[in-house]
């Protein structure tokens, strides 16, 4: 009924399921970078300051991380720098949890950094890069 781990480490579940988590960095990404003045008032609304820079740092990471988590290069160290992006982000501009939308969005975040962490623990599977240039799957330091 189950596939062992070698059966679900050779399949294409983990490609998809790196596709599925990337394609909301990409799209939200690609939104910041259609729409900046939108997102540099929303950074500039809870104070962070170099709200610019933030936006540049913010667009790379979403666009360039969510590319390299699709492609599976170097994925556990972009699912740890995305999960870490996800939870600070779920914590600085969604932190109004008395706010129902708020609550979600930042409950969704934190669940994105949970998927995220799979990803970190169990590597990106055979439909990669990384298992194309034969990186080990050993696991990132606890």
């Amino acid at each position: 009924m189950y596939a062992n781990a070698t059966q679900t480490s050779q399949s294409i579940i983990p490609a998809i399921g790196r596709i599925l988590m990337a394609a909301i960095f990409v799209f939200s990404g690609i939104g910041k970078a259609l729409a900046p003045e939108a997102t540099l008032g929303y950074i500039q609304s809870v104070g962070l300051p170099f709200a610019s820079l933030a936006l540049v740092g913010a667009i790379a990471v979403e666009i360039g991380g969510g590319a390299l988590l699709v492609l599976g290069y170097k994925t556990r160290l972009v699912a740890a720098g995305l999960a870490v992006f996800s939870l600070v982000t779920a914590f600085v501009f969604h932190n109004a949890i008395s706010d129902q939308n708020q609550l979600i969005h930042l409950l969704k975040n934190v669940a994105m950094a949970g998927g995220l962490l799979q990803v970190v623990a169990f590597g990106a599977g055979a439909y990669s890069l990384d298992a194309a240039v034969g990186r080990k799957a050993a696991p990132l330091a606890a």
